[in-house]
């Protein structure tokens, strides 16, 4: 999908604050609210914006400390990623989740309301796969957290 300089603004909009409304994008775009909104709905439907959430505050719903964690393993066969990929996905705590290049395997970002629970998510962890090392980091300060994508990179 080809995606002009009105696309652009709608997904930087739409980034900012997915509740703005049709009329308001529509005018900061220079376009009535009528092909607005069918931009919006060619956006949706080709899959370029995927869904729209709320960014819900972590300290306010007691998840405030964020750990990375690095896994090493010396499995690689599809079913070994297979049920360590089921694994993780069970953990509520983890919020993403990677396969890296490089040293670590697998990255994963965690968020817990203390050490102690994530203690309690890394035996989880390792209980149902075999791992090489498990390296948790914990942030100490978020510097910056977005969800919005940089938009320059459109062709």
């Amino acid at each position: 999908m080809k995606l002009d300089s009105i696309d652009r603004k709608l997904l930087e909009l739409l980034q900012a604050d997915a509740e703005t409304q049709v009329a308001e994008l529509a005018a900061e775009v220079g376009l009535s609210a009528t092909p607005c909104w069918r931009r919006i709905q060619r956006l949706k439907e080709a899959g370029v914006i995927k869904r729209q959430v709320a960014l819900v505050d972590r300290d306010k719903v007691n998840v405030g400390v964020t750990v990375f964690v690095a896994v090493r393993t010396s499995m690689h066969s599809q079913e070994w990623f297979e049920r360590f990929r089921a694994a993780v996905a069970a953990i509520a705590e983890v919020v993403e989740f990677y396969r890296m290049s490089g040293e670590v395997d697998y990255l994963l970002r965690v968020v817990v309301p203390d050490i102690a629970a994530y203690d309690k998510v890394y035996k989880r962890l390792i209980a149902d796969t075999q791992l090489l090392d498990v390296s948790s980091s914990f942030a100490m300060e978020e510097l910056k957290f977005t969800t919005a994508l940089p938009l320059s990179y459109i062709p």
